[in-house]
């Protein structure tokens, strides 16, 4: 069915990308943050198709992890599936200059499946929140079946695994105000050469759990720093 399907790649300003790391990066995010700490950039693949999973706390997300995950930290720029919502307004605007494209959350399409395996399939790193929504109470939340059937999918079309990545985004405030804080915790990657794809319904459910798992382990080290 996917390969009917049309896609149309996400673009990747060549003039507006940089900039835009440049100014969110060094202005933006490290004054309006009194501190943004990040843990396990070690883990970032920095070749290879791979999902990069975080939690979705806040509209910041999708500038904060290109921030941390990015061509700075990885030499590699970053292709998000974002919905719809956050294509809305100047944010929503710079997101499709800087590698977004829409998705449905509670039905995604064809076509954007479609584009995720393409991007994928050339070996780029994309962005998928697999909770679907902004969810402001820190808690991990039951994760869409989406990521885990676009990475089983791409992984049948490529000559190597996809890896997964998970990434705790943890806000001290729901609501992030000015000078408040936000860590960043990336875990190791999973991949798809441990799951059967010629079973694809069980590899997927096998999958989003282990997925969810390890957000939540991240979530629960995280709590235990607070404790220490």
């Amino acid at each position: 069915m996917l390969d009917s399907a049309k896609s149309s790649f996400p673009h990747i300003s060549p003039l507006l990308t940089p900039l835009m790391y440049r100014l969110v990066g060094d202005i933006v995010l490290r004054r309006y943050f009194r501190t943004l700490e990040v843990q396990g950039q070690e883990q970032i693949p920095k070749r290879g198709p791979v999902i990069l999973a975080p939690t979705h706390r806040s509209r910041w997300d999708a500038l904060i992890i290109p921030y941390v995950t990015g061509r700075r930290v990885s030499g590699r720029d970053l292709y998000y599936m974002v919905s719809h919502d956050e294509m809305l307004g100047l944010q929503g605007w710079v997101i499709g200059q800087c590698g977004g494209f829409p998705v449905n959350t509670q039905a995604p399409s064809v076509s954007a499946l479609r584009t995720g395996v393409d991007l994928l399939r050339q070996g780029q790193a994309l962005v998928v929140f697999p909770e679907g929504n902004i969810f402001r109470d820190r808690q991990i939340h039951p994760l869409k079946p989406g990521l885990a059937r676009l990475a089983l999918q791409a992984a049948q079309r490529c000559q190597e695994a996809i890896q997964i990545l998970p990434i705790l985004l943890d806000y001290a405030q729901p609501y992030p105000q000015w000078g408040s804080e936000v860590k960043v915790i990336i875990g190791a990657p999973l991949s798809t050469g441990n799951y059967d794809v010629t079973h694809p319904k069980s590899a997927a459910q096998e999958l989003t759990s282990d997925l969810l798992r390890a957000l939540q382990q991240l979530q629960e080290g995280r709590s235990l720093l607070c404790l220490a």
